[in-house]
Order: C-alpha cells, then sequence, then structure tokens
C-alpha cells in the first residue's frame, strides 16, 4: 500500500495544475485512488476493507500530499471518516456498504443543519461549507442540531449523494483543488438508524452502537484527535514536498554573486534545508507516535479498562496542532530563502507555502483555544468547544 502510495507522487504532481484549474479531485485521480485501494485502509475488514490501522493511513495520505496536496487532503478528509462510521448502528453500515465497499464519505462537524422529529427519524435541511472531497462522494455526513430540544440535540446525520446538491463558493487562497464546497440538503428524510448523536464539548460518554460490532479497539477511540490526526498528516506531506522544491533548487541553481558556485555549497542554504529538514523530520516522528498512542489508548480501555478520556484526547490535539506549526515554520524558512523566483505563479514551492497557509486557518488548529481547553479540562473544569 505504502509502494503504491510512493508511485504516486510523481503522476500527482503532473496533474497539480488540472487538480487546481478544476477545482476538485480528477477524475483520473479518484480511479487511481479506488484501484489502489487506498479509499479502504482503514474501512473495516468486515465491509471489505484492510483495517490496516493509522501508521498506514498516515503515510499514505502523507505520501499523497507530497506529490499534490490537495488531492492528499481530499484522501485524508474522506478515507478516514470510516473510522468515524464504525460507530453508526449496524444497519446503517450495512445499506452504506453494499455488496461492494465503495464508499467516500466526506464530513463535516460544524452544527449547522437542523432536524425535526418524525416517525422513524428525522427531516434535516441545512447548508454544510468546506465540505471537501463532496465532488467524489457517495455520502455526505453533516451535524444537525434538533432545536426545540432542550438542550439541543446535535446528531451526525448521513445522507446519499443523489440527496444533496453542491454550491461550487470555493474560490480560497490555498488548497484551491480539494472542492471543499457547501453541500445543501433540503427537507430530506433520515432513517433513526442513520444518525448518531455527536459528542459535546465536554468529552461525556456518547451512544455508539457499532463500536460493538469490531474486535480492533480503535473504532471505539475519541473521534477528536483521530479527525485532526487527518490534517496532520497533509501538513506532513506539504513540509516533504517543500523540501523537494528546495533541494531541486539547491541543485540546479547557482548563487546570484560571484563566485557562482552551486547554491548546493553554500552553507547557509545548507543550514536552511537542514533547519526545514529537521522540523519536518520532528514533524513527521510526533505523527507516527501519536498514532501509535491512540492505538495503545484504545487497547488499554478495551482490554484494561484504564480510560481513554478526554484529557488524553486533548493532549494528543495540541500535539497535532504543534506538528503543524513545525510544518508551518520550515515551510516558511525555505519559502523565504528560496527567492522571488519561487513567488511565481504556478511554482510548486509558492503552492506548498499557500497551501499550508490555507490548512492553518482550519477551527481546529487555533492552539490557543486548544491549550485553554486542556488546561480547563486539567484543572478540573469544563471545556468551551470541542477543540
Amino acid at each position: 500500500m505504502l509502494a503504491r502510495a510512493r508511485a504516486m507522487r510523481g503522476v500527482l504532481r503532473e496533474r497539480q495544475e488540472r487538480c487546481e484549474a478544476l477545482g476538485r479531485l480528477p477524475e483520473d485521480t479518484r480511479d487511481d485512488f479506488v484501484d489502489a485501494g487506498f479509499f479502504r485502509v482503514l474501512q473495516p475488514r468486515r465491509f471489505g476493507g484492510y483495517e490496516l490501522g493509522l501508521g498506514v493511513f498516515h503515510q499514505v495520505a502523507t505520501e499523497l500530499s507530497r506529490g499534490c496536496p490537495s488531492s492528499g487532503w481530499v484522501y485524508a478528509l474522506t478515507a478516514g471518516h470510516p473510522h468515524t462510521f464504525a460507530s453508526w448502528p449496524e444497519a446503517a453500515q450495512i445499506e452504506v456498504y453494499g455488496d461492494d465497499g465503495n464508499v467516500v464519505i466526506p464530513l463535516s462537524g460544524l452544527p449547522v443543519g437542523r432536524i425535526t422529529p418524525v416517525e422513524g427519524g428525522y427531516r434535516l435541511s441545512g447548508a454544510w461549507d468546506y465540505s471537501s472531497g463532496c465532488d467524489i462522494a457517495t455520502h455526505f455526513i453533516g451535524v444537525a442540531l434538533q432545536t426545540t430540544a432542550s438542550p439541543a440535540d446535535a446528531r451526525f446525520c448521513l445522507v446519499e449523494r443523489e440527496r444533496f446538491s453542491i454550491v461550487d463558493n470555493w474560490d480560497v487562497l490555498g488548497m484551491r483543488g480539494t472542492g471543499s464546497r457547501r453541500v445543501v440538503v433540503e427537507d430530506v428524510f433520515v432513517p433513526e438508524y442513520r444518525t448518531l448523536v455527536a459528542p459535546g464539548p465536554e468529552g461525556a460518554a456518547f451512544d455508539r452502537p457499532g463500536t460493538a460490532l469490531y474486535e480492533n479497539p480503535i473504532y471505539s477511540g475519541p473521534f477528536g484527535s483521530f479527525l485532526l490526526s487527518e490534517v496532520v498528516a497533509v501538513a506532513v506531506g506539504i513540509g516533504w514536498a517543500a523540501l523537494d522544491v528546495y533541494e531541486e533548487m539547491l541543485r540546479a541553481k547557482k548563487m546570484s554573486y560571484p563566485p557562482s558556485s552551486q547554491r548546493s555549497e553554500d552553507h547557509l542554504y545548507q543550514e536552511w534545508y537542514g533547519r526545514a529538514y529537521a522540523l519536518v523530520d520532528t514533524a513527521e516522528a510526533a505523527l507516527v507516535q501519536t498514532g501509535r498512542d491512540y492505538e495503545e489508548w484504545c487497547r488499554r480501555q478495551r482490554e484494561d479498562g484504564v480510560a481513554f478520556d478526554d484529557e488524553l484526547n486533548r493532549r494528543l490535539l495540541l500535539r497535532e496542532q504543534s506538528c503543524v506549526q513545525l510544518c508551518w515554520d520550515a515551510v516558511d524558512i525555505l519559502f523565504r530563502s528560496a527567492g522571488t523566483s519561487g513567488t511565481r505563479s504556478g511554482d510548486r514551492l509558492l503552492r506548498c507555502f499557500r497551501d499550508l497557509a490555507e490548512v492553518r486557518t482550519h477551527i481546529t488548529l487555533q492552539h490557543e483555544r486548544s491549550a485553554e481547553n486542556f488546561g480547563r479540562v486539567r484543572f478540573g473544569m469544563v471545556p468551551t468547544t470541542l477543540y
């Protein structure tokens, strides 16, 4: 699986311009991902997946992002969601995976939808922005509120592709090829078994009937730190991509002033490259350890009764946010020192810079709020937000 992902790097680089021009994942890239089995990496074996674990998933996402950040983002933020969907009732999983198990499920955790209880389920309406990968989706999961309940009942709701429309409102600085557009659902019936109670900021336990279907304990782990790890894998891939471009530049270009030696022979360029390499390498090492910790803490919870509690979940969130910051610091060094030629439209280093700048605007990466919430949990207070 990792060899297949590495082999895609060059192909994805060749398709970067087309991916951005389309504003979505190209059809041939989607087909290549399906044929390679990438979407099945985390999918449960019971439903046709490979169940290979977080380490393989993170590495595949990193390798694809190293080729094309937008393509890697779409992959990570769809192929990771079988982990979340494993919590749904068995009936929903049987229906959605069907006979072939070919599913691609974008997810929006923003509680902007509205649900009204009716016999057998809910009527759902809503519009979710930033729904990455919606163009290649087979289904969509969005969070909706039943405002007539007290407190408001927040639920994940799953709908098929034919039940939602897409509004093309994705015109931004970076990650232009992700197709992170608005998904619109208008008064659609969603059966009860296709919904799941969404966790609140306090991290209290909530009903997840599907996890009893699996021996693998990772499917019972918390959503928050897992979902953020999808983003981190992409950021690490962007960091390596920037280093790839920078190294090519150092080997190909000469100094701008006498003596006209190769830039790779200059001590400052060597230092800039080395510092950036150390930052990305550290971020990837921390991501690898995060995956191991997540799986181990899931195992302890299942086998030893040691809770994978909210403090541990938020500990991973802080680490993951630090990984993204390390990658940003690395790309900043490379972009700044590469020279003005690296700012030309279409330059691959420029793409890395603006793509990672776009990633950092994500609501889950605002570390001040996450650090405050970790402190609140540590000192016995209720956190204010999920992240």
